[in-house]
């Protein structure tokens, strides 16, 4: 064999990548997915995944030699056996504060606050609050973007308090006492609360309390996660609608700008920030929180039908109202119009059809009552801010 060809078939060695993350829930497991995505096309890698210590704590493992390190950075010990590597390094957690030693690729805070704050305001509710207690799962940042966000729509957001520092150990019956007083004290009014945890598990806690209370959820009190865990959702009582994260495409973008570092190129300035996808609503905020009846029939009527290509004219027989009446019904209950009301219920069945990649964009286009795919992605784009297509492949590589 001569050099030419010995070149083009021996194999380049892999290349040695931590990836300490813990698998535990669908985000980490997404993350990790998207790392084995970009490995297969850029590769190779040798990756060591989810490592941990005698007491089952994320930690890289003595002697370990390797090329790059992507990690969610939980405390400062952990920072400090990592930089003392001397490896080029990428962050997903923004617990600590951001250092030049390591980059990062971060949720969107901002982004999760307004999404969050959105979903509850396009359902009527006045009075929000958030539930983060102090905890090395999640930085404090989160439960203050939320509130920072609602007060600047003009409403008052109640923050839970509970008194002790993150990492403090607390029983199961302490946690309820605690987190049972402040959602009591929250109720009572006429109209439910809306509140917002920090992540899937907070919010498990938290529908665990209301029962333990005798608060009704989504009645009372309605609970959006700020974490889309499957299973931690799904067993909650009720169903805890959550954010829909790209974990996926983090843990893509994460790979590609450690295969950077390792390669010696320089890095931006700045961290990278990844959008939230959407809301997977369920039983937890399935609720209308308007007063007004001729509103609330109109809207149960609309996302019913929206799909079926309906006008406001298909509205107004369903409620004893003129065309203006309705109009100016909706505009003080929600904040928009019946025919405003109209598409996003179209748009989010499309989201709902986008999940099933058997699905033609033709058909999807059909079935939402869109005349064809052109106009549903002009739709789409326009409200929010990607194509069905590029919206497809995030959600579906979860």
């Amino acid at each position: 064999m001569d050099a030419k060809s010995k070149r083009f078939t021996e194999p380049r060695s892999p290349k040695r990548v931590a990836v300490i993350v813990e698998t535990d829930d669908s985000w980490g497991r997404g993350v990790v997915g998207g790392i084995v995505d970009y490995m297969r096309v850029h590769g190779p890698w040798m990756l060591l995944v989810d490592p941990r210590d005698r007491q089952g704590r994320p930690q890289l493992p003595c002697g370990w030699k390797g090329d790059g390190i992507i990690v969610r950075l939980y405390n400062r010990t952990q920072a400090e056996q990592i930089r003392a590597t001397g490896l080029p390094v990428v962050n997903f957690e923004r617990i600590l504060p951001a250092e030049p030693w390591m980059e990062h690729v971060f949720t969107d805070e901002i982004g999760r606050a307004k999404m969050a704050f959105e979903h509850f305001r396009d359902r009527g509710f006045q009075r929000y609050a958030c539930f983060a207690p102090p905890s090395t799962r999640y930085a404090n940042t989160r439960g203050e973007r939320f509130q920072a966000t609602v007060e600047e729509a003009g409403y008052r957001c109640d923050m839970y308090k509970p008194g002790y520092r993150a990492g403090r150990k607390m029983g199961w019956v302490e946690h309820l006492e605690s987190a049972g007083a402040w959602i009591e004290s929250l109720v009572g009014e006429d109209m439910p609360v809306a509140v917002f945890t920090a992540d899937a598990a907070c919010g498990r806690l938290l529908t665990e309390v209301c029962q333990w209370t005798g608060v009704r959820v989504p009645d009372e009190v309605a609970i959006l996660a700020g974490t889309p865990d499957e299973l931690t959702c799904n067993i909650s009582s009720p169903p805890l609608s959550s954010i829909n994260l790209a974990s996926q495409h983090t843990g893509y973008a994460a790979a590609a700008l450690l295969d950077n570092l390792m390669s010696g190129i320089e890095p931006g300035e700045e961290p990278i920030y990844i959008r939230p996808l959407d809301v997977t609503c369920r039983q937890s905020t399935d609720i209308l929180a308007i007063e007004n009846t001729n509103v609330v029939t109109a809207v149960r009527f609309i996302r019913a039908h929206a799909h079926q290509g309906i006008q406001v004219e298909d509205v107004l027989r369903e409620v004893p109202l003129s065309r203006r009446a309705l109009e100016l019904q909706f505009q003080d209950a929600l904040g928009r119009s019946p025919a405003q009301e109209i598409r996003l219920a179209r748009l989010a069945k499309v989201k709902e059809l986008l999940a099933n990649p058997e699905m033609s964009m033709s058909k999807v286009a059909e079935v939402c009552g869109f005349s064809n795919a052109s106009r549903l992605s002009i739709m789409f784009r326009k409200h929010f801010g990607t194509t069905p297509l590029t919206y497809r492949k995030n959600v579906t590589n979860m």
